[in-house]
């Protein structure tokens, strides 16, 4: 029988927010909430933020003007004094160059044409009568300034006992625990309901760990005098996100993976999950993804390949002499000249739908289906291709199969990839434009959120994701309200663009698809189910009677969401960070023929494996 992956909880950090209790999504409208909802969005920015005391209107500017894209600030570098090395060789004027420095700090292979003398104090003087080869401290100001950063004042290292953790591991750590604590129940009632072995979690980051306390310290460290730490190779992994979860959040011993797809990495990770849930031989997953790319040498590669917006070029767009307006540095499907580079890490949780029954679980949504196609032979390897079109397609034909004709045509929408690029804007609407008419969809709303929150490469699909599920509870697809106008040439007979907020009614929209396209030709398109659909294919499956049972546990697990997300909001930290605590040794199981049993769970893990060729036997 079918089993449905069924979304029960979600939780994440972007540039709007903290995800759980729509508060992200919330951020992105806030102008269309009512007061009541927006002041609860603004104390839990406040919260994220370090704000004290109670909201005030000088507060609510700040946090305005601090969160969302905006110019890059101090606190992960300074944009207009980034240190650099500038090579040179010195000459020597007469017979040589003489230079007085301590001991300590001469290279451990002098050069043959050095004369080194010892003086007092540990200093040595040298004397090189060759050229000499040396690198001056030098400085530069970045030609892009404008980012998808974390709220200010936001600092996930102060959360837990993070012992130099390379940012997107921070977030990761964060994140995971924001998911968990959103299920309304701790994850250990999951952890006894049911074998240790039925659980995986899919997590990655597209790029890895490239900060100073990642891979870009372990590759900086010799060139800038400095010792390599311990930790600088081993935790730079992109799979490192997915073991943290494992080994510090969850306690988990059951399937794991990373799977990367550049910009499409959080689908990839997506499809995984769902096709654990659909095998019946996995009850519960943790999907996700984090990354932090916001650093001087990550902006500088993709700028220089031209795939960001550089405040020149958007001064030009504007017309302007003055400065840059960072805040509308993401433009899709406008007129724009690249994207813009965010830091963001997103996890859902999904459980089949017995389980999601069974515990009472929250029923956001469920995954329909997720499609992954290459582009075929290329002419470069980031230029868009036609696997794009497979993918959107197939998405579009599952929705149609499960939901009907009526449903394509008129209850769905498409969260866009959106990146803000010129290629983008023509290469991504041709493809909608397309499929909407081979549909028969006249006027196709398409939003892209990444005009507020910027391009968080891995993780962007997840920020659609949550974005889906906000507008289903909250009635309102947020608009690209960082163009006036849609480009000459961008694709629209069949779309709608949505330059503004367009308010909806959530159960007449049955689907939203996902699209991600991304470097290399990784291209996923995922048809996400709306809570009302969900709970219908769960009636029609399990009866009224276990719906109605679903009803009466779920009221205790709202409101242990509730209270969850007014403590954190109120300032309490419940991150979740097990260090060290349970550790389990292979002599403390119990092992026969049939079972493993681990100490401290309930149900055992069973060793007698179905035939997975009997027909071939």
């Amino acid at each position: 029988m079918s089993r449905l992956p069924v979304i029960v909880g979600f939780g994440g950090i972007n540039p709007a927010g903290r995800s759980s209790g729509h508060h992200a999504f919330r951020r992105l409208i806030i102008d269309k909430l009512g007061d009541v909802q927006a002041n609860e969005t603004w104390q839990s920015l406040a919260s994220l933020m370090q704000l004290q005391g109670p909201l005030t209107d000088e507060q609510i500017a700040y946090m305005r003007a601090h969160s969302l894209v905006r110019k890059i600030e101090t606190n992960l570098f300074d944009p207009a004094n980034i240190r650099v090395n500038k090579s040179a060789n010195l000459t020597p004027s007469g017979e040589a160059i003489t230079f007085t420095l301590r001991k300590t700090h001469l290279p451990d292979q002098l050069p043959a044409s050095w004369q080194v003398t010892e003086t007092t104090g540990g200093q040595v003087v040298v004397t090189a009568r060759e050229q000499l080869e040396v690198l001056f401290p030098d400085s530069r100001v970045s030609r892009v300034n404008s980012g998808g950063q974390l709220p200010s004042g936001f600092e996930p290292d102060k959360l837990y006992q993070s012992r130099n953790h390379p940012r997107g591991l921070q977030l990761t750590v964060y994140a995971a625990s924001d998911a968990l604590n959103s299920l309304g129940f701790d994850w250990d009632t999951i952890r006894q309901k049911i074998p240790a072995d039925q659980i995986s979690v899919y997590a990655s980051s597209a790029m890895g760990q490239l900060d100073t306390n990642g891979a870009g310290g372990m590759l900086q460290s010799s060139l800038l005098g400095k010792r390599v730490s311990s930790k600088n190779c081993a935790l730079s992994l992109a799979e490192m996100t997915a073991d943290f979860v494992n080994a510090y959040v969850l306690g988990s011993v059951g399937t794991t993976g990373a799977n990367i797809g550049a910009c499409a990495t959080f689908l990839y990770n997506l499809r995984q999950g769902i096709q654990d849930i659909r095998s019946g031989k996995f009850r519960a997953v943790i999907v996700g993804a984090s990354e932090a790319p916001l650093t001087p040498e990550v902006i500088e590669g993709y700028r220089t390949m031209g795939a960001l917006a550089e405040d020149e070029d958007l001064n030009k767009i504007d017309g302007i002499d003055g400065p840059t307006d960072h805040t509308r540095a993401c433009r899709p499907f406008g007129e724009n000249c690249g994207f813009t580079l965010a830091e963001a890490s997103q996890f859902i949780v999904l459980f089949d739908d017995e389980l999601a029954l069974e515990t009472g679980a929250h029923i956001y949504g469920s995954v329909g289906d997720v499609f992954i196609n290459a582009d075929g032979f290329k002419k470069s390897i980031p230029g868009p291709g036609i696997g794009n079109y497979v993918t959107v397609g197939k998405a579009l034909g599952v929705v149609r199969s499960i939901l009907g004709e009526e449903s394509v045509r008129k209850r769905t929408y498409m969260q866009a990839h959106g990146t803000g690029t010129p290629q983008n804007r023509v290469t991504e609407s041709h493809i909608f434009n397309e499929l909407a008419r081979a549909f028969g969809i006249e006027k196709w709303p398409v939003a892209a959120i990444k005009a507020y929150l910027g391009h968080s490469l891995g993780t962007a699909s997840g920020d659609q994701i949550v974005s889906a599920l906000g507008v289903w509870a909250h009635g309102i697809i947020p608009g690209i309200r960082t163009i006036d106008n849609i480009a000459d040439d961008v694709h629209s007979s069949n779309l709608e663009f949505l330059l503004d907020h367009k308010e909806v009614d959530p159960d007449q929209l049955d689907a939203a698809l996902i699209n991600s396209k991304g470097f290399g030709g990784n291209n996923a398109t995922a048809a996400i189910l709306s809570p009302a659909v969900t709970r219908k294919m769960l009636e029609k499956k399990h009866g009224k009677a276990a719906m109605s049972g679903h009803a009466d546990k779920h009221e205790a697990v709202r409101e242990a969401t509730a209270a969850y997300d007014a403590n954190t909001s109120a300032g309490k930290n419940d991150l979740i960070y097990n260090f060290g605590v349970g550790v389990v040794d292979g002599k403390d199981l119990s092992v026969n023929d049939h079972t493993i049993r681990i100490p401290g769970l309930q149900q055992t893990v069973s060793l007698d494996v179905e035939n997975p060729y009997d027909d071939m036997i």
